[in-house]
């Protein structure tokens, strides 16, 4: 998957395929109650979209900034990388990699310095691939387990 696939979402009908794409992973696939999936940082958040050729949706994620990020995050210059979802027919096709590169270079073009993300247990191994170290605990976020990840930009 290239990263001219992806871009920022821009308009209302992105958002509605971003937020469709969310739903799928989320709320269908992990049983993630739809009240938890969607929250006020929607709002502001700057939010990737990745599409097909055709212009179907196959992935996105958000990322939240600013003084949101530091209330969130506790550190200046952090922002957090959120709701990473793939949907399963593009898994394994370098999108989610794709999707969190394009989060990346956002936060730095935003001035951001570190990035922190909220990752399933299950996908430690994949963000640890990506230069993502791992701290603190575990702990249960929408009764999945969680650690929180975070890397220099």
């Amino acid at each position: 998957m290239s990263p001219a696939d992806i871009a920022v979402v821009a308009t209302a009908e992105e958002f509605a395929q971003a937020k469709w794409v969310r739903r799928e992973v989320f709320v269908v696939e992990q049983e993630i109650p739809e009240a938890l999936e969607y929250d006020e940082l929607d709002a502001t958040a700057v939010h990737l979209l990745a599409r097909d050729p055709q212009g179907s949706p196959l992935g996105t994620a958000r990322l939240i900034r600013g003084e949101q990020a530091l209330a969130l995050t506790g550190i200046a210059g952090r922002i957090l990388l959120g709701r990473l979802a793939v949907l399963a027919a593009a898994r394994g096709t370098g999108l989610g990699a794709a999707l969190v590169g394009a989060v990346e270079r956002a936060g730095r073009e935003l001035g951001a310095k570190e990035c922190e993300l909220h990752a399933q247990v299950q996908a430690l191994g994949f963000y640890e691939r990506l230069g993502y170290r791992a701290e603190g605990p575990v702990y249960d976020d929408a009764g999945i387990p969680h650690r929180t990840m975070t890397k220099a930009l």
